[in-house]
């Protein structure tokens, strides 16, 4: 009689992984983050709640890691450069206004952005994991506009990243207005007209 192969536990943990980060960003928009806990995300991913403070010390570790697990693959793929700066920006932060306006991404990021005004260890790691790759792929673009003449030599090109992403992140955040196609469209066009050389 054949021997039964030993049980995966590695691909066991990853589903497992899976199901608890699906769990965290279902329950976040359904319940809030101040009704998210531990033992409702256990329940969701059908896993002992154990599991999770095995991986995780808290609902707000839980929510960071789900929320980021894909963080890589966009600071690896960087924005796109077709040689027109301004056609490049607008693409990206239109399709930025379109996850920006979807709830399913909607109530983790705010979840985490408002943990993280009353917990520096949190905002720090959301900053660097999340909001920091998305800024340096800007930053890379700009310094390569930058070298071929697009922007002015004298730019500090990181702080006109964060002037041009800024008003986009402050918006969606306080609610001072819609975000729009119209919106970050002008953003990027008044943006580069103070960047761009001077003749």
């Amino acid at each position: 009689m054949a021997e039964k192969a030993a049980p995966d536990s590695t691909r066991r943990s990853e589903r497992s992984r899976r199901a608890i980060f699906d769990a965290a960003l279902a329950l976040v928009g359904e319940v809030g983050y101040d009704k998210l806990t531990i033992e409702g995300i256990a329940s969701r991913a059908g896993v002992g709640k154990q599991t999770i403070y095995r991986w995780w010390p808290s609902k707000a570790a839980v929510l960071l890691d789900a929320f980021t697990a894909g963080v890589d693959d966009y600071s690896a793929q960087g924005l796109p450069d077709t040689g027109d700066l301004a056609a490049d920006l607008k693409a990206v932060l239109r399709a930025t206004v379109d996850e920006f306006n979807d709830p399913a991404f909607q109530a983790p990021y705010r979840a985490l952005a408002a943990a993280g005004a009353n917990d520096e260890e949190l905002s720090r790691t959301f900053v660097a994991r999340l909001m920091e790759p998305g800024i340096q792929v800007y930053t890379d673009r700009l310094r390569a506009a930058q070298e071929a003449g697009e922007v002015a030599d004298g730019v500090d090109v990181r702080i006109a990243t964060e002037m041009m992403l800024s008003p986009f992140s402050q918006r969606w955040l306080m609610r001072t207005g819609e975000l729009t196609y119209d919106f970050v469209d002008t953003l990027v066009d008044q943006a580069l007209h103070g960047l761009r050389p001077r003749d």
